[in-house]
Order: structure tokens, then sequence, then C-alpha cells
């Protein structure tokens, strides 16, 4: 039975596949008679355009693509995913961003894009509006969907843009692009995942406690943890402050379920976002005496951290794909708090659930992540995983076993959520560029004598270049 189900499924994979090479054909040239981009990206079958916008140097798409909300039922219902390209030359190679949420349409440049001074495809993940389907049937929001999406449009894309192809992405996107590496692993050429949490045992987090002991330094934990504990020793009196706050600016809280849950969530978020988004520099704007502050004082530190606003059903709507995954397939942190005595603490950190409507039906499921592990762990080829040493997220990252060929696990000292190859030190930045070069097949003679003289082949554009940790104020990835 099992070996006739896998049969049936590989088959359907088999037929989409084909389906969608047999449309990508029609992109080539000759099947065109254009060489003109734009015609050719809207040869593609299902491929639309939204806009384009101009920029020295490219030319930025905004597309829609038509994608089955089901994969292995593709007669069953389509939905408009939203992507972007970024084009440069067909000659040059290709890199697929997505961070694992919505889609930025202003013209962006990932850091690897930079390094191989080539083309960006980027895909906003489904079930990300505008990306949703209408009705959304939230069974089919998972990461071999996901991943399958993005094989649609490789395949699709790889007439036109036929050189080597690099996967990559931030935080969610990072697990993105991991997972359809797992999946599709004949697609991709390279993949650079960044700062990619890796929860494989959703209820064994231990490490996230540890990593909360020692990072930075003493003062500043110190400082941090008083100021979340105040927070909630004021309770009474800034929960009426939040109460104002939610009615001036017409917030509810139906899907966590109180104003009361969503305050001890912004406050136990306190802690985990300074470290997320700051340096120990930052510190410094910390209230130093937490129990003789002002609570207006101590209101500022939490809302510029972690944000009253982020656990109101305005806040959160945008964010119900992510934390339907995380519930379902991704997993959730859970964190304890010594320096804060249990009577102050009513709810501890709330799962995924808490933040889904109760409407959307959520069941989890333990083996998706374990899976995904261990294939890292064993079949990881041209795979390199970035991380921040002062980031939270990565207390838990991907490792690679015996079985991984060219991957590797680097870390960058100091850094936070925005770690990048930029930041790793210099003979691990040199080395990563040199790979990044490699898998791109544009690695020039000099580098392939000498790692060490690996570089961006792109110069630094300060606009399209703009990095940086995106600051969204809430607990996620």
């Amino acid at each position: 039975m099992r070996k006739a189900l896998r049969w049936l499924l590989a088959l359907t994979v088999l037929i989409g596949t084909m389906s969608t090479a047999g449309a990508a054909t029609a992109a080539e040239p000759e099947a065109t008679g254009t060489t003109d981009i734009k015609e050719r990206l809207l040869s593609v079958p299902g491929m639309s355009l939204v806009e384009e916008k101009p920029y020295p140097g490219y030319r930025f798409f905004v597309l829609n693509y038509t994608q089955p909300v089901d994969h292995r039922r593709p007669s069953e219902g389509t939905f408009q995913q939203r992507i972007t390209v970024l084009h440069k030359d067909v000659a040059r190679p290709t890199v697929f961003h997505t961070g694992g949420y919505n889609v930025s349409t202003t013209p962006r440049r990932s850091e690897p894009t930079q390094i191989v001074d080539g083309n960006q495809v980027s895909m906003e993940y489904r079930f990300f509006t505008p990306s949703r389907p209408d009705p959304a049937d939230w069974s089919k929001l998972d990461i071999w969907q996901a991943a399958s999406d993005q094989h649609r449009i490789f395949t699709a894309l790889k007439r036109i843009y036929s050189k080597n192809w690099i996967s990559t992405g931030g935080s969610k996107g990072g697990m993105t692009a991991t997972y359809y590496e797992r999946f599709y692993p004949r697609d991709m050429d390279g993949v650079v995942a960044y700062v990619a949490p890796n929860d494989v045992v959703n209820k064994e987090d231990s490490a996230y406690d540890r990593f909360f002991a020692t990072v930075g330094t003493k003062e500043c934990r110190d400082r941090l943890n008083a100021v979340q504990r105040e927070a909630l020793v004021r309770r009474e009196p800034l929960e009426k402050k939040y109460e104002a706050y939610a009615a001036e600016n017409g917030y509810t809280f139906d899907t966590i379920g109180s104003l009361d849950r969503a305050y001890e969530a912004v406050v136990l978020d306190y802690v985990w976002g300074f470290w997320q988004y700051s340096t120990p520099k930052d510190c410094e704007q910390v209230p130093a005496d937490a129990k003789n502050a002002t609570d207006d004082e101590i209101w500022t530190s939490i809302d510029t951290i972690s944000g009253f606003s982020f656990y109101t059903d305005q806040g959160l709507s945008p964010y119900t794909p992510y934390y339907y995954q995380a519930g379902t397939q991704l997993g959730a942190p859970t964190i304890r708090f010594p320096h804060i005595e249990k009577k102050y603490i009513r709810y501890g950190y709330q799962p995924p659930r808490n933040f889904v409507p109760r409407s959307i039906p959520m069941r989890f499921e333990p083996s998706a992540m374990r899976d995904v592990d261990r294939w890292v762990r064993h079949n990881a080829r041209h795979m390199l995983f970035v991380y921040g040493e002062n980031d939270p997220w990565g207390a838990e990252p991907f490792r690679l076993g015996h079985g991984a060929r060219d991957s590797y696990v680097l870390t960058a000292p100091g850094m936070n959520h925005g770690a990048n190859v930029a930041g790793l030190v210099e003979k691990e930045k040199a080395f990563a560029t040199a790979r990044i070069l490699e898998w791109a097949d544009v690695a020039p003679s000099a580098v392939q004598e000498n790692p060490a003289a690996a570089k961006p082949l792109a110069k630094f554009d300060a606009k399209l270049d703009r990095r940086g940790v995106e600051h969204e104020r809430t607990l996620r990835p």
C-alpha cells in the first residue's frame, strides 16, 4: 500500500512538472520570436503583469503567476501568487529569494544576488495576501505545497534564465529555502539560508533558556529582566493605559481572547525582541533602575521593543499564515522566566493556536520538522547556513551530519537576526563568498585559485542593497 501511495504521489508531481515544463518551453526566444524580457516572461502560461518599475541597470517586474491551490490535485482550483523579477541579463545566474511572508514590490537585491551579480526572482509565500486562495482552504498551507509553488515557478522560468540558480531567504525565508531543497533537491545549484530556526522537537526548548542565561553581558540581561518584571508588577495601571491606547486606535482582542492576554504576550516578548533586533550597545536605552522608573518609561521601553499593537486582532491578522504554520508544522518556542515570580505570570508563552482565529482548524504534525532535520543532516549538498551570535532564533540551528557534502554552518559574531555573510569574520566571509560564486558558476579564476580573494561581483548599491533586520515587533522568525 505504501509503495502504491508513493508511486501515485510521484506520478502526480511528474504530471505537474511536465505540464509546467511544457508551458515554460513557450518562453524560449525561438517560440516567442522575441528577446524582450517582458514579452518572454508574459509568454509563460499563467503569468500576468501587475506593473513594471524602472531601476538603473535592471528591469523590475511585479507579476502574478497562476498556481494550483493543491499541487496534488491541480484541477481543483487555482490562485494568483505574486512574484517579482529583478532582471539583469539572461546570461547571468539567478537567485530565487523568499522572505517566507509577503514579497516586497520595491526593487531590492538579496546578498547572494549582489555576490553573484545576477537576476533575482522573489516569491510571496502562499496564503499571505494577496497570494491567498478564495475561499482559503487552510489545510493546503504546508511546507510541501509551498515548496511545490517554488518548483513550478523555477520550472517555468528556467527556460528563460538557463544559468545556475541559488535559493536564499532570511529567517522564515531561510526555513523556506531549506524546505524547498529538501523536497526538490535537483532544482537549485546552491542554497544560502540566513538565521533559519530548526525546531526539531517542539516540546523541547531548553536551548532557548540557555541562550538567554548567557547572551550579552550580565548588566544588560539584568536591565532587560528588571523592566520585563516591572511591567508585570505594574500590570493594573499599565493595562489601563493599554485600554485607552486600544480604544483610541480601534484595536480589538477577539483572536487572542482578551486585553489581559495580549498585554502579557507583549511583555513576555520584550527580552526576546531586544536580542532579535538590537545590539548590546542598545542596552543604554533600557531603563537602568526599573523599580524607580515611571510608568511611562516602562511602557515606552516595552512598546519600543515589543509593540503593544501586535497582539491585537489588527496586528495578528497579517501573520495568520505564519502562526497557522507554527501551530501545525514549524513549531514555536516556549521559554522560562526565572527572574519573574510565578504569581505575576498568568499565561506564559502562549501557543500559536491563540493567535489564529478559532474558525481555522489546526492540528500539529510533529514529524514534519524531524523529517527536514534528518534530511539536512544526511543529504545537504551546496548548502550554507548563516546565524547571528546574539540572535535567539539561532539557539536551535540546523546542523550537518556525516552525509552532508560541501555544506556549512557559520556564525557571525555579535550579530542579531540580521546576520549575513558580510558579518562573518574575514576568513569565513571570503570562504562563504567563494562557495556562493562557485555554486553560481561565476567564480573568477583568481577566486578559484585563492578563495581568500573572493568578494561580491556587483558594487554595493545603497538603495538596492538596503538590508538589516526587519523590525517586526512580534515573536516570529
